[in-house]
């Protein structure tokens, strides 16, 4: 007995570290055991699962031949494939496809894959004429998303910011895809995604400019890090028309630049001047857009075509001038109004959260893909943070961003104030910070002092 004893318990020990292991630190695990588990049962079953999910061709003509010499018949050929490499969530084999076969033949059969491999998740992406990249994911990324090391930022502006379901960060880059809008009902970690995205641009040298019309309750604890802040609509007004002045001001710049002589460097945009002379660039956070659209007089009617021109404007020719938008809203529809449809059509990119009703899925990534529209519209209320990812190119995924509390990113943009890039035109728009007194408050003064934020 004792001796069965000395023998089980180092072998329960064993499996109760992997089990703990497994919940706290999936990552480890995967490695450990994991990967060799799945990568060994992947080389032993592939021709196999390739045959029973109709991924083999016939054999060559030579190679029937040469069976038939040997009184045997010649097996199907599946395609080629390299050693599985592990990844941080899985691990990835590159296949040679092989004639007459389809990157579609494999995605719609991923999901056979996924269970005969024992995977979390199967995806398929062409990488070049031939070859494509199959990606296996070992456990649920999605349920425990941690922050992304900054060393995955590319460069200025180019920001990850949400995980992706098959292990890839979503990274935001402005430079490619210039504006952007975000749409999610409440608790649905739309303001999570707002976070990341300030906290990101806020160690950049970026002019960031926010637009809050609910009185600036969201975007207000981020005041130390902003250049500006409209927290009404007729705030909002001026801010829009200063910011035209600013992009025209830079598009003579950038037409001045090519008139400097024979040796100028010709370009269109302010990422083609030498950096001496290129403007700092600008990140417009518009929070709540419907705020903009409403009007409850002829006045307030006047004044919402106004702004929604604006922002079509700064839509249309921002990206040259190195002025992107962030447009952010619960729900979002052609009854907003004039100019919404045409708004949104300038907005490249789009992040669905949850939301209320099926127009602003539509919305938002019905004209990328219908099916994207409908995975927006089944996201779970007890999963904050999931949303549907889109671009115009026609893909999507599902991403969930790392919870980052407003405390936490109310901190980085007081760390951070320091980086407050100059832009002189929009001075009288800098919000006001509330200074902390050092010792408690006299009978003549009991309200905090205040002063400008400053570079």
């Amino acid at each position: 007995m004792a001796d069965t004893v000395r023998v089980l318990l180092p072998v329960l020990l064993v499996a109760i570290t992997l089990v703990v292991v497994r919940r706290r630190m999936p990552v480890l695990f995967w490695w450990l055991v994991g990967y060799p588990v799945v990568a060994l049962r992947v080389l032993i079953s592939y021709r196999a699962t390739m045959d029973a999910c109709g991924l083999t061709v016939p054999a060559s003509a030579v190679r029937r031949a040469t069976a038939r010499m040997m009184g045997r018949q010649a097996a199907p050929v599946p395609p080629r494939h390299s050693l599985p490499l592990p990844t941080g969530a899985g691990l990835v084999m590159r296949l040679r496809m092989a004639t007459g076969q389809a990157p579609e033949d494999f995605t719609a059969s991923a999901d056979r894959l996924r269970h005969a491999w024992g995977a979390h998740a199967v995806y398929v992406r062409p990488t070049k004429p031939g070859w494509l990249e199959l990606r296996l994911i070992g456990w649920d990324v999605l349920a425990d998303v941690r922050p992304a090391r900054r060393r995955l930022a590319a460069g200025p502006l180019c920001l990850p910011l949400a995980l992706r379901e098959d292990g890839r960060w979503h990274v935001r880059d402005f430079r490619t895809v210039p504006h952007e809008l975000i749409l999610g009902a409440t608790q649905s970690g739309k303001s999570v995604y707002l976070r990341n995205l300030l906290c990101g641009l806020a160690r950049q040298s970026v002019v960031l400019v926010g637009i809050d019309c609910k009185w600036g309750v969201e975007l207000a604890p981020f005041a130390p890090r902003l250049s500006a802040l409209a927290d009404s609509p007729d705030r909002a007004n001026e801010i829009l028309d200063v910011l035209l002045v600013e992009m025209e001001a830079r598009f003579r710049r950038i037409g001045l630049s090519g008139a400097a002589g024979p040796d100028a460097v010709l370009t269109s945009d302010v990422w083609g001047l030498p950096d001496d002379v290129r403007p700092v660039p600008v990140v417009v956070v518009v929070d709540e857009v419907a705020e903009l659209f409403l009007a409850a007089s002829k006045d307030d009617e006047k004044r919402r075509d106004a702004m929604v021109t604006k922002l079509i404007r700064l839509a249309q020719l921002g990206r040259a001038a190195g002025i992107y938008l962030e447009v952010c809203g619960q729900r979002f529809g052609s009854e907003l109004g004039k100019g919404a449809t045409m708004l949104r059509a300038q907005l490249t990119g789009r992040v669905c959260h949850r939301v209320n009703d099926e127009s602003s899925a539509n919305m938002a990534l019905a004209d990328i893909a219908p099916e994207a529209a409908l995975a927006a519209t089944s996201i779970p209320a007890e999963r904050p943070g999931f949303a549907i990812v889109g671009d115009s190119s026609g893909g999507w995924s599902r991403v969930r961003s790392p919870h980052l509390t407003l405390d936490d990113a109310a901190a980085v943009c007081r760390d951070t104030s320091g980086l407050v890039p100059e832009l002189s035109r929009l001075d009288s728009f800098r919000p006001v910070v509330a200074v902390e007194s050092a010792g408690p408050p006299s009978s003549a003064a009991t309200a905090p002092a205040a002063r400008p934020v400053t570079g």
